[in-house]
Order: structure tokens, then C-alpha cells, then sequence
């Protein structure tokens, strides 16, 4: 029986809704995975206060940030938000994704979030992109050199994407989570991303495996 882990997903007020969707809601979709079950998704916020997001919906978190143990996850998400763009917007969260890289479980961000890590000095050695270059540079970081122009990047178990690449930022998500093999995960992309038709028999022969 395969033993079910924990992909933790921050949630903040003003979190971007879109940006994760593709991610969360293919985690824990049993008619793609291989293996039904392997993933649980649980919200984590800073309190057990409601949260709202940008597309105003509600969300009540399954954990405190404080109660999370890195040894506990599998992987832990950072939605893009407004919040990150304030004075140590987030912070908690950034320092929370230090101490997951520190104990060797991947990170995911997207937009506002990059520039949490990048205040934290997590892109500082990393190769990583964003929605801009200078919008990383507002933070004063010093990784500048390992900014890339791409849809999104992953290094060293550290995931990031700009805010107009979701289906991109999922792809690395899956990927790193190791759900589909390299075949179904292209095709997924090629669906998801493009809209092609081919690609749907390979996902539907996937899932019923």
C-alpha cells in the first residue's frame, strides 16, 4: 500500500488563485496519478483564521504554520499574493522555506512569492525566474546573475515561475513530485499548455492503469 504524503500549501490573504490551481488540483486528481492517493494536499497559514484570496473566495487552513515540520512534507507551495510585495510581506513564509530546502524538501514558488525568497537570500546561488528581473532586483538580492528568461526553473529542489506561467510551474510541481513518467507528463503539458487533442488518450490510457 503506498503511503500517503503531505504537499503543504501556503494560504494568505490576496493569495492568486490561479496560480497554483493546476498544481494542487492535478496532485490530488486520482484519474491522472499512477498511484491514487499518494498525495494529500493541507492548506498552512499563519493563524487558523480564514483566509480570503484574490479571487475572493474563502479558505479556512488545515494547519498553522508553526505546527508544520518540514521531515512531515512533501513538498511546500508559495502562491503568489499581493502581500509579498509589502515591507517583509510574508516573511514567515520565507523563513519556513529555508528551513524545508535546509532539510532537503523541495519548494515551490510563484510571482509575488520568488520575491519573499529572494529577500531571504534563497536565490542568491540558485539558477531561478520570475515575472521580471527587476522585480527581483527591488529586493536587493545578490543572485541577479542566476536570473533566468524562462517560463519556469527549477534547481537544487527549489521550484520557481513568473506569474503568467501556471501550467509551466505545474509541470515542474508534477514533476518533482515524480506522479507521472516523462511521457504522460508531456503529454499533460501539451494538453494543458496547448490544448492538443493527441495528448488526452495517453492521459485517459494513464489513468486507467
Amino acid at each position: 500500500m503506498t503511503k500517503t504524503q503531505t504537499v503543504h500549501v501556503a494560504v494568505y490573504d490576496t493569495l492568486a488563485d490561479w496560480e497554483v490551481g493546476h498544481a494542487i488540483a492535478h496532485i490530488r486528481s486520482a484519474a491522472y496519478q499512477h498511484t491514487p492517493g499518494r498525495y494529500e494536499v493541507r492548506t498552512v497559514a499563519q493563524s487558523n483564521a480564514p483566509i480570503t484570496t484574490a479571487g475572493g473566495m474563502r479558505i479556512l487552513p488545515d494547519l498553522v504554520l508553526d505546527e508544520v515540520d518540514p521531515a512531515d512534507s512533501a513538498m511546500l507551495i508559495l502562491p503568489g499574493a499581493d502581500n509579498w510585495n509589502l515591507p517583509d510581506g510574508n516573511a514567515q513564509f520565507a523563513k519556513a522555506a529555508r528551513r524545508f530546502l535546509d532539510a532537503g524538501v523541495p519548494v515551490a514558488a510563484i510571482c509575488g512569492a520568488t520575491l519573499g525568497l529572494a529577500r531571504e537570500g534563497l536565490l542568491d546561488d540558485r539558477e531561478h525566474t520570475s515575472g521580471a528581473a527587476a522585480y527581483l532586483a527591488r529586493s536587493g538580492y545578490a543572485g541577479g546573475a542566476y536570473y533566468r528568461e524562462a517560463a519556469a526553473v527549477t534547481d537544487r529542489n527549489l521550484i520557481t515561475a513568473g506569474p503568467t506561467n501556471p501550467v509551466e510551474f505545474a509541470r515542474e510541481v508534477l514533476a518533482m513530485l515524480d506522479l507521472y513518467t516523462p511521457e504522460v507528463l508531456d503529454a499533460w503539458y501539451r494538453l494543458f499548455a496547448h490544448s492538443d487533442a493527441s495528448a488526452f488518450p495517453v492521459l485517459m490510457a494513464a489513468g486507467a492503469r
